[in-house]
């Protein structure tokens, strides 16, 4: 693809409208070697490969104006597998971005992915089409979730022709962009491990990973967990007795209003301690976290209700993933832990992940992928600062990975003052669309501005995150009353 193709595509798109704890949490990249494993095991079995899925029985979605929309089924690694793509009139091969969708649950059925509205007509008017698959499996399958987009990325305008007798030219040019899991997905799908050992090779030439999950997601699900058990005086809880002891652990350390209901708000010092614990755990001191962020009642539950299940992942794995040997619990922000600190990190349990537990495999990516940093094209990230289930710290983590590898001007970063998960208006969904396409066919000379997200003094300055926040009205965020910029 030339890299001036789609420039005056893109000023249409634009037009639509559509419009430190960072080294603590880093200890879980560390525990590759140890916990992680190297080599295939061909003996491992895991609850996650017995599993099957079944297709909906209804898979066709309207395609928007001057788009046509195909769906069908394909085979992908457990099974089969659900494909969508739509693709506007007069395409001539020049593009085709992947959709990766995010967490489906636990169900059986695999439905059709059709992506958000901002994100859809924002590819249509720059020019591309679109892709999706279902994945051959739900729960948190990201190895389908590479392998079967991957495969349908190279074979999507077979399936076409041979569904709907229609031909389409092969794409010259495929981008991958997704939430969430799909986020993880994403940006896994251009780190060089996961490109060298897929099954189903594919030259992204640019990712755009929106609220991105990875590895080190169940590494903060774990800790939080056991923080609260801890804290609230049940730390000798068995797993099988957490959930029905969960609402005991949340009144010793939180409020409650009239009905009953826990409001977050701390009711005495070692409530407190827990919410500064999430503060470390989680990015550091930020706007939006404390007054927003933290008491979000469903995202506080989403964590607290996997009591545990992080271990294998819900059957993803076949042993213990989680590790907290080298975790260390702070609520204050100075430069040392205190004594307090030391002796609390010291009663929280200590876990330790399996040797071998997410091998290598020979016949595609690893059960878990990796999101390491370390990749060679360009890779836009978008964050809310708020987000308590999948929390900032992941752009963090990804940041010192590029570092580390070497990849840091190709990663450019974005913080977004909303209090939720993927919690991104229109305008903000479609400007980092059509900022990461001029980057990725004009090159240098196109890379968009972004966020640091290191320094903690930047990250903690009320004003952070202003920069590409649009509070457009769509998401409703006036009505939370959220601290406007410039104020």
């Amino acid at each position: 693809m030339g890299y001036n193709k789609h420039v005056l595509a893109l000023a249409c798109a634009a037009a639509v409208g559509l419009a430190s704890p960072v080294l603590q949490a880093k200890n879980a990249n560390d525990n590759q070697g140890k916990g992680i494993g190297w080599g295939v095991n061909k003996d491992l079995v895991r609850d996650h490969d017995s599993r099957e899925f079944t297709v909906a029985e209804d898979l066709s979605f309207d395609a928007q104006p001057g788009a046509s929309a195909y769906s069908g089924t394909y085979e992908g690694v457990q099974g089969p597998a659900v494909y969508a793509a739509e693709i506007p009139d007069g395409w001539d091969g020049d593009g085709l971005v992947m959709y990766t969708h995010g967490y489906r649950g636990e169900g059986e059925t695999l439905g059709v992915s059709v992506p958000d509205l901002a994100w859809r007509a924002t590819v249509l008017a720059a020019g591309y089409a679109w892709a999706a698959s279902s994945y051959s499996a739900n729960y948190y399958d990201v190895r389908a979730g590479i392998e079967d987009t991957n495969k349908l990325a190279l074979e999507v305008m077979d399936y076409i022709e041979a569904d709907f007798d229609t031909g389409y030219l092969a794409p010259d040019q495929i981008l991958i962009s997704g939430y969430s899991l799909g986020g993880h997905t994403a940006a896994a799908a251009v780190d060089r491990e996961n490109m060298e050992r897929t099954a189903y090779p594919v030259n992204y030439e640019g990712a755009l990973p929106f609220c991105q999950a990875e590895q080190n997601q169940f590494q903060w699900l774990g800790d939080y967990t056991r923080v609260i058990q801890e804290l609230s005086g049940f730390g000798d809880t068995p797993p099988e007795e957490y959930q029905d002891t969960l609402p005991s652990m949340l009144v010793a350390l939180f409020e409650t209003d009239g009905g009953g209901n826990i409001t977050w708000e701390p009711a005495n010092q070692n409530g407190e301690r827990a919410k500064q614990i999430a503060m470390d755990l989680t990015g550091g001191e930020r706007p939006i976290f404390f007054d927003h962020g933290f008491p979000n009642p469903g995202l506080q539950y989403a964590v607290l209700g996997t009591g545990g299940r992080e271990g294998d992942i819900n059957g993803i794995l076949a042993r213990n993933y989680y590790d907290n040997t080298d975790r260390v619990y702070r609520w204050t922000d100075g430069p040392r832990f205190t004594g307090q600190e030391r002796a609390f990190t010291a009663k929280v349990g200590r876990f330790q992940a399996d040797l071998g537990v997410n091998p290598l495999q020979d016949d595609g990516v690893r059960w878990l992928p990796l999101v390491q940093g370390d990749f060679d094209v360009p890779v836009l990230t978008m964050h809310t600062l708020g987000d308590f289930y999948v929390p900032f710290v992941h752009q963090q983590l990804y940041r010192e990975g590029a570092i580390e590898n070497g990849a840091e001007d190709l990663l450019v970063q974005r913080a977004i003052r909303a209090p939720s998960h993927c919690d991104f208006t229109a305008s903000e969904i479609s400007t980092a669309l059509v900022d990461w396409l001029s980057w990725v066919n004009e090159g240098e000379a196109a890379k968009p501005d972004g966020d640091e997200v290191l320094d903690p003094a930047v990250v903690a300055d009320p004003e952070y995150g202003c920069k590409f926040t649009v509070n457009d009205g769509t998401q409703g965020r006036a009505a939370l009353g959220l601290p406007p910029c410039g104020s």
